[in-house]
């Protein structure tokens, strides 16, 4: 797999940001300099700014001035969801990924991750704090919580094969993403599981990497809100109602 900027594999790592201009100038230093650990690469940084007020845009367009390899996108609406579709689908690299920006997931994965999908086959890979062989450092409730949304998951899709669907840490081919992503309706935190399920049920590769992953005590996950907009795309894919 070669992309269009060059003879390397193209990859463009998506970190979706709201308010978070105290840690995102640490994060694209570290992310940088695992770039330059992994030549067999030809990385860019994106930086989906989506709906920050505390300057988290404007340093993301200083971040682009700074460094060749970054590029900002700075929208004026809220959701994650949003930011990634605007990323992935604005994007021409063969690979796709995105990674939370307070690095939960260890930095170390990102090349095996990337390579699961330009070198093994796969079109869609997601990390799995769940999986045989992750480790994880977090609370009993988030635990608790991340345990019993997959319980959900296989009683609404039996048939899916999904053990972790919302860690931020997910890559995806080209072909998919022109697939997938235009038919995913969510704009917020279920984007993951909607991605997740549409790949599966279209027939496409998805894998899964068990991960090293620690909680960030200053998320902006609201825990009650998200379960239940979960709930609803959940009933929406399923049965086809809008809750």
């Amino acid at each position: 797999m070669t992309g269009p900027r060059g003879a390397l594999p193209t990859v463009d790592v998506v970190i979706p940001c709201y308010n978070e201009v105290g840690v995102l100038r640490a994060s694209v230093a570290r992310t940088l300099a695992l770039f330059e650990e992994h030549p067999r690469f030809d990385w860019r940084l994106v930086i989906a700014d989506n709906g920050s007020n505390d300057g988290t845009g404007e340093l993301a367009r200083e971040l682009e001035g700074e460094h060749e390899p970054v590029r900002a996108i700075v929208l004026t609406v809220k959701g994650r969801g949003i930011a990634l579709r605007e990323a992935w689908l604005g994007s021409d690299a063969d690979v796709v990924a995105y990674m939370d920006v307070d690095l939960s997931t260890d930095l170390a994965h990102l090349p095996v991750l990337v390579g699961m999908v330009a070198e093994e086959g796969y079109d869609v890979v997601s990390g799995s704090r769940l999986a045989r062989g992750s480790a994880t450092t977090r609370s009993l409730k988030r635990e608790v919580i991340s345990r019993c949304y997959v319980l959900i998951i296989r009683a609404f899709f039996p048939r899916l094969r999904i053990t972790d669907a919302q860690c931020g840490f997910k890559a995806a081919g080209r072909r998919a993403v022109e697939a997938i992503v235009p038919a995913i309706e969510d704009r917020a935190w279920f984007f993951d599981t909607e991605l997740l399920i549409r790949a599966q049920q279209g027939g496409w590769r998805v894998g899964e990497l068990p991960v090293r992953w620690v909680e960030d005590r200053d998320t902006k996950v609201r825990i009650v809100s998200t379960a239940l907009e979960d709930l609803r795309g959940l009933v929406r894919l399923r049965f086809g109602l809008r809750l």
